[in-house]
This record gives structure tokens, sequence and C-alpha cells, in this order.
């Protein structure tokens, strides 16, 4: 719906262009998902995944310094839901976005977008592996996932997807600390809802409080980066509980 603008806009920055050519991508690829037939399966993968996520960092979860993050993680950034009315809101305010926000907010954004694209790919590519394999994903067993990733042959991807996790968590935590960002989210709430933005602004603000209100994210995605880089290889290397991790890590 907004391509247009999107490649209209002028981009004079790195990080700029670096965003324009997420947000391209991800609107193309968001067409070529909305109609393709296992559409409804990759939500329900999505759901198992973010089970998976909870049970293998149960304790961080549940952990009252991580949880209102983690769970806006699992939600709004990883959310089993189609989000397509503030993605579409994303595309339209893209020249706003470049004329006012400075360059490295802007390139932390594309990573955001960046992490979001390749995690709804990675998705996609998984449930045609399923799908090819006669696996209903509303009844995915551990082996069977396991077996799938493995098929898909997507490694890079994947560790590519624990690097911008960790890249953009780094980032986002550096600019809820400043007291700026929360000011201009709560006085720009009436604005965002005369310009029909109240869920892109709704998603911002509460991934503001989120991460305002989490303790030591240096800690927290260390940890989540050295879990879910094990899991990957237990996967890879058939073990026969892939999904639980040392105390330690």
């Amino acid at each position: 719906m907004y391509r247009e603008r999107l490649v209209a806009t002028p981009v004079t920055t790195p990080s700029a262009r670096r965003l324009q050519q997420v947000l391209l991508a991800y609107h193309d690829f968001r067409q070529h998902k909305n109609g393709h037939r296992l559409l409804g399966d990759t939500f329900t993968l999505a759901q198992w995944q973010a089970e998976r996520l909870k049970a293998t960092h149960q304790d961080l979860y549940n952990h009252p310094g991580y949880h209102t993050g983690l769970e806006f993680l699992l939600t709004d950034l990883y959310a089993p839901t189609n989000n397509s009315g503030r993605d579409d809101n994303i595309d339209r305010v893209f020249p706003k976005m470049v004329k006012w926000l400075p360059d490295n907010q802007l390139d932390t954004f594309a990573g955001l977008m960046e992490l979001n694209l390749l995690t709804q790919r990675l998705d996609l590519g998984l449930v045609e592996v399923l799908a090819a394999t006669n696996k209903d994903p509303g009844a995915l067993t551990e082996d069977a996932y396991c077996e799938a990733l493995r098929n898909s042959k997507c490694m890079e991807e994947r560790t590519r997807q624990i690097t911008l996790v960790a890249e953009v968590g780094r980032q986002l935590d550096r600019y809820v600390r400043n007291r700026t960002l929360g000011w201009l989210l709560a006085i720009s709430r009436g604005p965002a809802e005369m310009a029909d933005l109240t869920d892109l602004h709704s998603f911002l603000h509460r991934g503001y409080s989120a991460f305002r209100k989490m303790e030591d994210v240096e800690r927290l995605i260390d940890r989540l980066v050295a879990r879910e880089t094990r899991v990957l290889d237990n996967i890879l290397n058939h073990h026969a509980q892939p999904f639980r991790v040392p105390d330690e890590l």
C-alpha cells in the first residue's frame, strides 16, 4: 500500500538507506506471506516457539526484573498474530522518520525490522518444510521441529537472528535510559491518535516501558544469546534434550 512512498523518499545516510531497504524487503515479504497457503500455520508455529522460549528461559521469564521485557519480546516483537496495521503505519511514517530521527536511531529501527523480517522468513520456511513431510504445526513434537529445522538448512540465518537479538537489545536499552524519549511518547499520544497511528504508538510505548523496568539488560542479553546458541548447537548435533540448557548459562 505504501511501497511507492518508501521508494520515493530520499535517503542520504547509510542508516536511512538500510532502513529503506529493509522496509521494502519486509513490505514485499508481507504481500507474499499474506497470500501464502500456509499463512495460518506460521501463526501456529510462532505460538509453539513462543512457548518453547518461555520454557527454555523460564527462570528469566519469571524473574521480576526481566518478566515485562521478555513478555514484550514474545507478545509484541515475536507475536503469533497479524500486525499488518502497525507495519503499514511504519511504512507510512518512513519519510518523517528519515527527516527527524538521528542516524543511530534509524539504524536501531532498521535492525529491529530486519530481525522481524528474518524471523518471519524463517518461520515461513520452516512450515514449508513441515508441510512437505506432512507434519502438522498444531501437533508439533520436539523431534519433528528439530528435524524440520535441520532440513531447512538455514543455519547462517539462525545465527544471524541471534546476533540481531543481541545488537538490537543493547541499542534499545541505551535509548530507553533517555528520559526525553519517555516524555516525547507521553505528549505524542494525542497526535498519534489523530493521525491514526495509535497501534504504532502503543507498540513503541509498551517497548519503552518494558525496557525501562528491566534490570541489567546486558546480562540478560548475554544469557539469552548463550542459551539460544547452545540450543541451536543441540539441535544440529541431535541432542536428546535440545531445549535444556545448563543452569550456569
